[in-house]
């Protein structure tokens, strides 16, 4: 395949992407959504990085117990300190602990 068919398949790949993104915007002129589904979706973003990162945290250090004791120290020292990286550190050595003596 050469280049410039190659940056034409990205192209029409772009265009379509706007298209669909932009459509709804340009051709519906009142707001169609209740005040309630919007404020339910303005939560979405928040639920969706949560379920996507939860799992990851857990299982990052190879021992789930060491991944939720880390996680929950977290969100204790984050509650008690509001200091991101006193939580942060906190948090690296309850898992590194665990891991270690367990």
């Amino acid at each position: 395949m050469s280049l410039p068919v190659i940056f034409l398949y990205i192209a029409v790949m772009a265009l379509v992407t706007y298209l669909i993104r932009a459509l709804p915007l340009l051709l519906v002129k009142k707001q169609l959504l209740s005040r309630f589904f919007t404020l339910f979706l303005n939560y979405i973003p928040f639920a969706v990085l949560s379920a996507m990162t939860f799992p990851a945290i857990v299982y990052a250090c190879g021992d789930p117990l060491a991944g939720l004791l880390g996680t929950l120290a977290a969100i204790l020292l984050a509650l008690w300190s509001k200091n991101l990286l006193l939580s942060a550190v906190g948090a690296s050595a309850v898992a590194y602990l665990v891991i270690l003596f367990l």
